[in-house]
């Protein structure tokens, strides 16, 4: 018994021991792969498009400073911020925090969690905007939806430590039946919009916020407040506002209401704009190519008639996959991917990263071709299959890495085509 004794504890020192040995292993990150080519072979496509956001970033790098607004518009991509937080942190590193930029109003889904900062809300609502392209408009602006405030609800904001907060705006619809919104910071005393006006319609105001804070509620007093967004900026530096909502499409753009979303673009009118749609509209098998080609169109004629002086860029349609029956068989009509050719991509992908390009082209502004960066034909698959995946299963939406490796290649991008032109004008000084 003494000897079994003996041997058992020698099995359990050496098993310990493994144990340490393998809690002590350092943790080796997995290699990125490098972006692939694009369809004009160069990191973005008509990057002299974007010269007059440029202008502005080459003032944020000179004395005094200034402030420079991306605002990014789109689908799921855009809602979740992982992506679009992984740019912002890239960008504000190099040009100075701007502030968290626009939010919206409230908690627009389930798992919502925005980059720098958290949201908490008490009673308010939060009602989206229908998804239905040509559908009925509706009061709603550019964040796809509403927060709703009765007497009383509460919506707080707080700032993750070292991001500033020195003013905060909202955008809402006033009307004679609306209240006030108090807003009360952390430090400094409270002051009130007021929403109630004879006429109804969209209303943009802001106040300035004392130094020093990480915080904020917002207060529905009196009456009814309905707001459409939120908004933190500091006095210098870079934000990036991301309004995407899950499910949409650019044409779901059309059921916004106009008044709305020229007085949010124009009370801080962004510098650049990026437009992010595509992928909802490639897995349509009933898409109208031609009316989606209208709509681009019409989107940017409208954009540049709210603020003309911005620079737009088209970030086209990753690539994604569905899952077919191995039954079915492979598709003619469409690429297969995967060991069995099991993930097919959807045809009208393709037809509408080829229509993004080719207005983009006509009507003057600058694209990125996601699809060939991330690598192309079946990449949402090989992505998918690493040993650390960069895309989820779904072969559509990225992990939590993939949206750090892809938000980084496109913010190395970005900075280097801002390089490149600040280089043609400076003669490589």
């Amino acid at each position: 018994m003494a000897i079994q004794a003996a041997a058992a504890a020698v099995i359990l020192s050496l098993a310990v021991g493994a144990a340490v040995c393998r809690a002590q292993t350092p943790y080796m990150p997995v290699e990125r792969p490098a972006p692939g080519e694009t369809v004009c072979g160069a990191p973005i496509c008509g990057v002299e498009f974007l010269a007059p956001a440029f202008l502005k970033l080459e003032a944020l790098e000179a004395p005094g400073g200034g402030r420079v607004h991306i605002l990014q518009i789109g689908d799921s991509h855009t809602a979740g911020d992982q992506i679009s937080g992984r740019v912002r942190s890239r960008m504000q590193a190099r040009f100075g925090r701007g502030g968290r930029g626009i939010l919206p109003p409230g908690l627009p889904y389930a798992g919502y969690a925005p980059r720098q900062v958290m949201i908490a809300t008490t009673g308010t609502r939060y009602l989206p905007a229908p998804l239905a392209a040509g559908g009925t408009r509706v009061s709603m602006g550019l964040a796809g939806g509403q927060g709703r405030l009765e007497t009383g609800d509460h919506l707080s904001i707080t700032v993750d430590p070292g991001v500033p907060l020195t003013s905060v705006g909202v955008c809402g619809q006033a009307g004679p039946d609306r209240g006030g919104l108090q807003i009360i910071p952390d430090i400094g005393l409270p002051r009130t919009i007021a929403f109630r006006r004879d006429l109804a319609g969209p209303l943009c105001a802001g106040i300035d916020l004392s130094p020093g804070g990480a915080g904020l509620t917002l207060v529905a007093v009196d009456a009814p407040v309905v707001l459409d967004d939120v908004r933190l900026w500091s006095d210098a530096g870079l934000s990036l506002s991301n309004l995407g909502v899950v499910g949409s499409t650019l044409m779901d753009l059309d059921g916004r209401d106009a008044a709305t979303v020229d007085a949010q673009l124009q009370t801080d009118p962004p510098d650049l704009i990026l437009l992010a749609y595509g992928v909802n509209e490639g897995f349509d098998g009933g898409l109208d190519i031609v009316a989606y080609e209208r709509a681009l169109r019409d989107r940017i004629a409208g954009l540049r008639q709210a603020v003309p002086d911005a620079a737009i860029m088209i970030l086209g349609a990753p690539d994604g996959l569905r899952r077919t029956s191995p039954s079915a068989g492979p598709q003619p009509w469409s690429q297969s991917c995967g060991a069995q050719g099991e993930w097919q991509t959807p045809p009208n992908l393709a037809l509408v990263r080829d229509v993004q390009r080719r207005v983009s082209e006509d009507l003057g502004v600058a694209f990125w071709d996601w699809y060939g960066r991330m690598g192309g034909a079946c990449s949402a698959d090989r992505l998918a299959g690493g040993p650390e995946p960069l895309m989820r299963g779904d072969r559509v939406h990225f992990t939590a890495a993939g949206a750090e490796w892809i938000g980084d290649v496109f913010a190395d991008d970005l900075m280097s085509g801002y390089d490149g032109w600040r280089a043609g004008r400076t003669g490589g000084d």
